[in-house]
């Protein structure tokens, strides 16, 4: 009974518990409904616009910027519920293949298959809704983007009226002059009424202080920037750079804050229309463009002035500061040309008459600049020093080769009525010449900030943190550059979001989140790994009574497990699939098999010498005629240090497979033999008493087994002996053998005993022929014809005999 009200209850509840979650799951099906019901409206009302092709730029960006607020909900609502669904999967797998041909399945099991297959359905609905929505939202936007981007490119290659035909110029002139009235007239009208002169008198003594305040600002921002400076460098690094270039910001920040003040007094007055409001507010950002521009010629005139006083950036500074400040005024102009367009909406033949001119003098201005900027490679022949230390040289080359193509490119263009092309083009290469110093400028305040701090100086030019950094700023700039040349942020923002979602390449996905994951813990592993190998070699190891070669042995297999064990951790934590990456292994080890088998021969070799230690660091081996000390272990290969300082790398599987005499395993006991003769006639047993007596004398020569002495046997030109000693270390057996040399010829000057050299007895056949006299009557043996002077007296194998007299 009490089973039964168990089974009863636990049915109950399973059944309350699936009503709950049905009701959720129906609720919040209801709100996906509601959300996804607007969400066809909109894309309904996308559709339209881009079918009817009316819709402006600005409303284009408005509906993409709604499609993708739409599209960043779809995309989390298709990845929610994961987990849960894949639990319920695993719920009904465990459950096994539902029974089929009309089988009956025992009826908990059947409940319980519903109920799950019921729940899974309801969480996997709006995953597909979810799905199907986001890839509508995706072609939505890419439709916009087409659309323009295509009109861009229309405006770019249209062709409008040139601005070298003079029957347009009447006109342009009749609608400049015709803006610059109104602008007049908005502001005198706007003065002339009494609540705008009331307004203004009632606000007088603000607007006279942010008048002052300006004024002070933009006058005295030098000299405080000096002071400034001044006090910076009293806190030390002076010489550096680093205070130079912070007061050289100061000298820009604080003036810009003037312009600022002052246009805020003028706007403060209301008396400007809304032409002159428009123009006004466009101030700070034009002395923005002056003083940005300014900095950089001031930074890098100064450091040319510094590092090469001979130059051409040094020696011609005057016209630097008069070519940038020109190429500043453009940029100005540009940009009132712009809002020029924007308000009062003139004609193509106006806008192409006022920006011709505009267009010229820039490239002009760009053309003139490449040419200062020529070094002293271009002058004297010589490679360019600054550029070659910097490695910029080549690009610096690309990019002045690039920016005179478009200053001559440009207004040829603009004459044959290109206008829109020839503006997209000369304005960005100005910008794009300010981003790249910019770039230089700062990649060097931050190799002088590391060399103050370092304390390393120029040299810290040199070092890996500041490639680094070069290569993070170049990183950082690329999105800058392509708003220069014409990207939009919304298109920006897709990259952005496309690159942190990831690429999935061969089922793993990657992005720089992973990416970063995986680094983060790699690294920490690795400096955990590298900090327990230091703690094993140098105090855990020493105080056990391994020697040297066991202990490189262990401290290098746990680095090697620990750096593999990091980097599974680290694919783990990053999220990426090991079953992808056992495809991916699987395939390679068909291209390691047969490419890379000598380097996996290597490294198997390493581990078995790490593991069986034939070999230990510090042993003297010879390997393949290579004499010398073991003095590391890789797994790829062994460095011997050769007797003469020169390190030979032999590969491991050399160690494995070949013959390899190890003159220290174990121990350094070894065996020295030194050969020595002594002349026909001596006595062999004094010989052999002096012999034992100076092995036995020598310090490294141990007492058992004892030194011996061996009467080897009659040489050609000696008796020959050898002495054969054990040492304590064979690792000397070079000294010992020329310490006991030393002392054998001492003992036999003192003895009387001589030791030989090698003799040659020679006998001549016809000693006749070295006088040229005729051969004796009593000589009847034969002898061929000779001439002296035709033949050489011959010597002959045959002829000599060693001991022979003649």
């Amino acid at each position: 009974m009490r089973s039964l009200r168990a089974v009863l209850f636990t049915a109950l509840s399973l059944a309350l518990l699936w009503v709950g979650t049905i009701a959720s799951a129906q609720q919040i099906t209801d709100e996906q409904r509601a959300f996804h019901d607007r969400w066809l409206t909109t894309a309904q009302r996308a559709e339209t616009v881009l079918n009817t092709k009316r819709a402006s730029d600005a409303s284009l960006e408005q509906l993409r910027a709604e499609i993708a607020t739409y599209r960043d909900r779809f995309n989390v609502s298709r990845t929610r519920n994961s987990d849960r669904i894949e639990t319920l999967q695993s719920q009904l797998e465990a459950l096994g293949p539902a029974p089929e041909d009309g089988a009956t399945e025992v009826a908990d099991i059947a409940q319980l298959r519903q109920r799950l297959t019921e729940q899974l359905d309801n969480l996997r609905v709006p995953q597909v809704i979810s799905e199907e929505a986001h890839s509508r939202a995706n072609g939505l936007i890419s439709e916009i983007d087409s659309t323009i981007w295509d009109r861009t490119k229309r405006e770019l290659l249209a062709r409008g009226p040139s601005p070298l035909n003079l029957a347009l110029w009447p006109e342009a002139y009749r609608e400049t002059r015709l803006a610059l009235q109104r602008l007049y007239h908005e502001t005198i009208e706007n003065f002339a009424i009494g609540s705008v002169r009331a307004q203004m008198q009632d606000r007088l003594p603000a607007i006279i202080g942010m008048m002052v305040i300006g004024l002070i600002l933009l006058f005295k921002g030098k000299r405080w920037s000096d002071r400034f400076g001044n006090y910076l460098r009293a806190l030390g690094g002076a010489g550096s750079g680093v205070w130079t270039f912070v007061v050289s910001l100061t000298r820009i920040l604080i003036p810009w804050m003037g312009v600022v003040f002052i246009s805020g007094a003028l706007q403060f007055t209301g008396i400007l229309g809304v032409r002159g409001t428009l123009l006004l507010q466009q101030i700070p950002y034009l002395a923005a463009v002056f003083l940005y521009l300014d900095w950089i010629r001031r930074q890098i005139v100064t450091y040319a002035e510094i590092n090469d006083p001979e130059g051409p950036v040094a020696t011609k500074a005057t016209q630097y500061r008069i070519y940038v400040g020109l190429l500043a005024l453009s940029l100005i102009l540009q940009e009132l040309i712009r809002l020029f367009e924007r308000i009062d909406n003139p004609s193509d033949g106006t806008l192409a008459v006022i920006s011709f001119p505009l267009i010229l003098a820039t490239g002009l201005v760009l053309l003139r600049m490449m040419r200062l900027r020529k070094s002293k490679a271009d002058e004297t022949g010589e490679p360019d020093e600054e550029g070659r230390k910097v490695g910029f040289s080549s690009v610096i080359s690309l990019v002045q080769r690039i920016v005179y193509l478009l200053g001559v490119l440009s207004p040829i263009l603009a004459a044959f009525g290109y206008v829109a092309a020839a503006d997209a083009i000369v304005f960005p290469a100005v910008e794009t010449i300010a981003l790249l110093a910019t770039l230089v400028i700062l990649h060097r305040f931050a190799s002088n900030l590391y060399g103050w701090v370092s304390g390393k100086g120029e040299a810290a030019g040199d070092s890996l943190l500041i490639v680094v950094v070069g290569f993070l700023l170049a990183v950082l700039a690329l999105p800058v550059l392509a708003l220069i040349w014409g990207a939009r942020f919304a298109e920006l923002k897709e990259v952005w979001s496309t690159l942190m979602s990831g690429y999935e390449v061969g089922g793993i996905t990657i992005s720089p989140t992973i990416f970063l994951v995986f680094a983060a813990v790699f690294t920490i592993g690795y400096t955990m790994t590298r900090l327990l190998q230091g703690g094993l070699r140098n105090s855990l190891l020493p105080k056990t009574r391994m020697d040297a070669g066991g202990q490189n042995a262990v401290v290098s297999g746990v680095g090697y497990i620990g750096i593999f064990l990091t980097a599974l951790l680290a694919i783990v934590s990053a999220g990426i699939d090991l079953t992808a990456l056992g495809y991916v292994a699987g395939a390679l080890s068909v291209g390691i098999g047969f490419g890379l088998q000598n380097i996996v021969s290597n490294f198997v070799s390493g581990i078995i010498l790490l593991i069986e230690r034939p070999i230990s660091k510090d042993d003297w081996i010879d390997v393949n005629g290579q004499m010398g000390y073991v003095r590391d272990i890789s797994v790829r290969s062994t460095r011997i240090e050769t007797f003469d300082r020169t390190d030979v790398i032999v590969p491991n599987s050399d160690l494995i497979s070949g013959t390899v005499t190890n003159f220290t395993r174990g121990n350094t006991v070894g065996r020295v033999i030194v050969p020595v003769g002594v002349a026909y006639g001596t006595d062999p047993r004094k010989v052999e008493t002096i012999l034992s007596e100076i092995a036995n004398d020598h310090p490294m020569v141990l007492a058992r087994p004892a030194p011996s002495v061996v009467f080897q046997g009659f040489g050609a030109d000696s008796l020959d002996f050898e002495i054969r000693a054990i040492l304590r270390d064979v690792n000397w057996v070079l000294s010992v053998k020329s310490d006991m040399n030393y002392e054998i010829a001492r003992r036999f000057a003192e003895e009387g005993v001589e030791i030989p050299f090698a003799q040659r007895d020679i006998w001549l056949r016809n000693p006749e022929a070295l006088a040229g006299a005729p051969a004796p009557e009593a000589d009847t043996a034969p002898q061929p014809a000779k001439s002296p002077a035709t033949k050489p007296v011959e010597f002959t194998d045959g002829d000599m005999g060693e001991g022979d007299d003649y």
